[in-house]
């Protein structure tokens, strides 16, 4: 029997290889919104940094944050062909399915961007998508995904790539594992308290089924 009766997953960082467009695009952003710069040379540093500290250091206001959100997912849109998921994403999602655990994804891109970079058979495998999040405040579509699929939060994994999806998963009592692939380095979640995190999708089946996948 699986461990965990639903796990939901983030997408961008955790699911799809969205890094390096995001730095890609993040000198528009800070034009057209008018905010503070990161240098390239102090990447890794803001990469251990929670994303409300990151925002305070851009200038980002709060009336802000919605106008970007929507501009990063207009960008997206337009772009989406560049956007592909990690190397094993797909088999893991069919494995975890075919063990009967069920699967959701939040996050604070679109619907159609998730499902376009999924692909219909992958999509398939998902059995709710609670996205376009605000970029702060993922813990109500995150609430829902536990009351549409019916699973008690104490049998429920949140899996990400942000210190804020831990954050997340604490404010609704479920358990909460990160990916060693995403925006946020695993220093930083060694550093809030977490296990090494997961080293490569085949990890996540092996703990969430408690077995190596065939």
């Amino acid at each position: 029997m699986p461990h965990y009766a639903l796990v939901i997953f983030d997408f961008d960082g955790t699911l799809a290889d969205s890094f390096a467009w995001f730095w890609r695009i993040l000198p528009d952003v800070t034009a057209k919104f008018r905010l503070r710069s990161i240098d390239a040379a102090e990447r890794d540093k803001f990469r251990e940094m929670p994303a409300r500290a990151i925002m305070a250091h851009m200038g980002v206001r709060w009336w802000q944050a919605p106008g970007i959100a929507q501009y990063a997912r207009r960008r997206m849109d337009e772009e989406i062909d560049t956007i592909a998921l990690f190397d094993g994403v797909r088999e893991m999602l069919a494995a975890l399915r075919g063990a009967g655990v069920g699967l959701a994804v939040v996050s604070s891109n679109s619907e159609a961007n998730v499902r376009r970079v999924l692909g219909a058979g992958t999509s398939a495998h998902i059995e709710h998508f609670g996205c376009g999040a605000p970029v702060l405040g993922k813990k109500g579509r995150t609430r829902r995904a536990l009351r549409v699929m019916g699973v008690p939060a104490q049998r429920t994994l949140c899996i990400g790539d942000e210190l804020r999806d831990a954050d997340v998963a604490k404010q609704v009592g479920a358990a909460f594992a990160p990916v060693g692939w995403g925006y946020t380095l695993p220093t930083a979640f060694r550093a809030a308290g977490f296990d090494a995190p997961f080293g490569s999708p085949a990890d996540i089946f092996e703990r969430v089924v408690g077995q190596i996948p065939q």
